[in-house]
């Protein structure tokens, strides 16, 4: 994988002053193009977010927070996670803490979701996968949590076959990537409109990454207090996000 030492050289010495398992984000750029990128280990505390307790959808980070604050616990990052329809119902499949909100959809169609191959993200108990959707269909792991969307950005280190360099559809985009070996899962939101071999390019060759999956484009949305960061906007669907100790700093 190409980069991938100097990449991790890199989160560690941005981590300074931070244990080797705990979160970091940071800003980076890849020939020009500026990202955001949040890393989380294998055993941390990712959950996907959509149905609060009172049976509503979470909709926005701030009412993760507030359910979660009763737990002690808060967002130390988070984002949007996969496609939606108008009522904020998930596209694909969903899984919540072990739940199945929504089914896996495998038959190709229309827009990006439909765009084959499509793929899953797969928080396990001591990683992360990104699966194609149809082959998580024929041997489903055990995921905690889960969310599908599409297309997939990367393939065993290789670009989405239908990605096009000189495509004029540029976006803010985010997604998910993870290493070779699952321990590592990085959840990236570009700062500059991008189209999809650029998006791709940033995730192999600017953070070198083998596996990852788009996640949408336009309402790309990032929660990461240590840099400042809050977006807001209409209400999302699904959410993914790390979960930490409640600052008692606030």
């Amino acid at each position: 994988m190409p980069r991938f030492a100097a990449l991790l050289a890199g989160l560690l010495l941005l981590a300074a002053g931070f244990a080797a398992a705990d979160p970091v984000c940071i800003d980076g750029s890849h020939q020009g193009l500026d990202y955001t990128a949040c890393r989380a280990t294998g055993g941390q505390d990712v959950r996907l977010f959509h149905t609060a307790p009172d049976g509503q959808t979470y909709g926005s980070f701030d009412r993760i927070n507030q359910t979660l604050a009763s737990q002690g616990r808060q967002l130390v990052f988070a984002m949007n996670a996969g496609m939606y329809h108008p009522d904020r119902r998930p596209v694909g499949l969903l899984i919540e803490d072990g739940v199945e909100r929504m089914r896996l959809i495998t038959a190709e169609g229309p827009g990006n979701f439909g765009l084959l191959p499509n793929g899953v993200f797969c928080v396990t108990g001591t990683g992360f996968a990104v699966i194609e959707s149809r082959s998580f269909g024929r041997d489903r792991p055990a995921c905690r949590h889960a969310t599908q969307s599409g297309p997939m950005a990367l393939i065993g280190g290789a670009p989405h076959p239908r990605f096009l360099a000189d495509s004029a559809s540029r976006y803010l985009r985010n997604g998910v990537g993870v290493t070779r070996d699952g321990g590592t899962a990085v959840f990236v939101i570009t700062r500059d409109r991008v189209n999809f071999a650029e998006f791709a390019a940033i995730l192999r060759d600017g953070l070198g990454l083998w596996d990852a999956l788009y996640f949408d484009g336009n309402v790309s949305r990032l929660h990461a207090p240590d840099l400042g960061r809050d977006d807001f906007g209409f209400p999302m669907g699904p959410v993914v996000g790390l979960v930490g100790p409640l600052d008692p700093q606030g």
